[in-house]
């Protein structure tokens, strides 16, 4: 059976880590779990020893040596609006951010490649290089509809920066285990007749929140996170003037049960298997939005899809609960049952209470929570930040069911199990 995401508005390769304050914990062979789509697996050695098979000495001597300067200068900006996080899930340590390139001379450049580039007291090393054919896959050039960046055609005119476009690599790197993980890193990117080395960016070391639950129970799915065309990954939006992804790290929550999301019949909300589902307070916090007014839509099915309201930016996340936590940033869940919101702005909430439940208000075409945390409390302003879920169970299609701890949840075709528990533990 098809699944449909709420597409409204709906790597990528070498990059770098550096290490948690909170020691990632490792399940016994955790690191054998798919790699996510658009994600570049760098070898061990390339991240903390010699370089792997993939770069060769020659390569790395010339990736290692300094660009000569020229007059005048590559009229090519290499920025980084948001540096990267490291995270473990599956086993693996990743970083997730942009790159967004823009040209600023009179003359159009073909981008050839991007390589990544470890920036430490001994110089600077080379850890992954990500060619043309990749570069299809992971640059969207601006002046398309950025709301269907996820759909947008992997072809050679991504890489065509004409005067004065600009273009978004999403790029996505991946460590195995406990590699030791750059903490600044450089970007290297060539064109047809010149290259240009961007800034150097720090890894960022913040101890990452580390959350409770927000569902129980098992058979739940995380469709739509930070992998290539994902309308979540690729959800840049201009908002207030600025251009900026609050669902970079979102994760739609849906209930599958033997590879089907409901039982009888298809427009109605309760035939399927998430519907109503209880939802709990990820940490302590501060309620700063609650929206409770908000009819559930007809799930979506071969028919079409109309939605019980017309959808505008006010009522896009339908009924919605926003929790404030200690570091600054919010806990936002969306798409809740209409009348199940148990909580009022101003509340103060505990990990583990219960807030709600699973609906299908909003832009939703079938019953799931949308979770997302943000540095804003807006749902489309401010930029998304990672997290990680304290212990849970969870099953890769033709795996064993392994123990995970603080870990991010990843996986369209992973299977998550919660438990019963939500309150062991207090969130940190």
């Amino acid at each position: 059976m098809a699944i449909y995401f709420h597409t409204h508005y709906a790597a990528i390769t070498g990059l770098l880590l550096s290490a948690l304050l909170v020691q990632p914990s490792f399940a016994a062979g955790g690191n054998d779990l798919p790699l996510p789509l658009g994600c570049t697996l760098v070898a061990p050695s390339s991240a903390s020893g010699p370089l792997s098979t993939q770069l060769s000495t020659q390569v790395s001597t010339q990736l290692s040596t300094p660009l000569p300067a020229s007059n005048p200068p590559v009229a090519l900006q290499i920025r980084t609006p948001v540096e990267p996080t490291m995270f473990v899930s599956g086993g693996r340590q990743y970083l997730i951010y942009e790159l967004d390139l823009q040209n600023y001379s009179v003359a159009a450049m073909n981008v050839r490649g991007i390589d990544v580039m470890e920036v430490s007291q001994q110089g600077v090393k080379p850890i992954a290089t990500i060619d043309a054919p990749q570069l299809n896959a992971i640059l969207r050039p601006t002046g398309i509809n950025y709301g269907g960046y996820n759909n947008h055609p992997h072809t050679d005119a991504n890489r065509l920066l004409d005067a004065g476009r600009s273009a978004i690599a999403f790029m996505c790197i991946a460590f195995d285990g406990k590699a030791t993980v750059p903490t600044q890193l450089r970007h290297r990117v060539h064109l047809e007749d010149a290259s240009n080395d961007g800034p150097v960016i720090s890894v960022q070391r913040q101890r990452l929140p580390v959350f409770g639950a927000p569902l129980t129970g098992s058979d739940w799915h995380p469709y739509s996170g930070p992998n290539l065309n994902s309308h979540h990954r690729m959800g840049v939006m201009v908002v207030g003037g600025v251009a900026q992804n609050a669902r970079r790290f979102a994760v739609d929550w849906l209930k599958v049960k033997n590879g089907e999301l409901y039982s009888g019949d298809p427009r109605d909300v309760k035939s399927y298997f998430g519907y109503g589902e209880k939802l709990f307070a990820v940490a302590d916090g501060t309620v700063v939005e609650a929206t409770d007014m908000y009819p559930d839509n007809i799930p979506k099915t071969v028919a079409g899809f109309e939605p019980a309201l017309p959808i505008t930016m006010e009522n896009v996340a339908g009924n919605r609960v926003v929790i404030a936590l200690a570091n600054g940033q919010f806990a936002q869940y969306m798409h809740m049952q209409p009348g199940s919101v148990r909580v009022k702005r101003g509340d103060r909430v505990q990990r583990g209470q219960w807030i709600g439940q699973v609906g299908n208000s909003g832009d939703s075409r079938k019953p799931h929570l949308h979770f997302q945390l943000v540095n804003s409390a807006q749902a489309f302003a401010g930029e998304g930040m990672p997290f990680v879920i304290d212990h849970f169970q969870m099953k890769a299609a033709g795996q064993e069911w392994t123990r995970r701890n603080k870990e991010f949840p990843w996986g369209d075709d992973t299977a998550f199990d919660f438990g019963s528990d939500t309150t062991t533990k207090k969130a940190r």
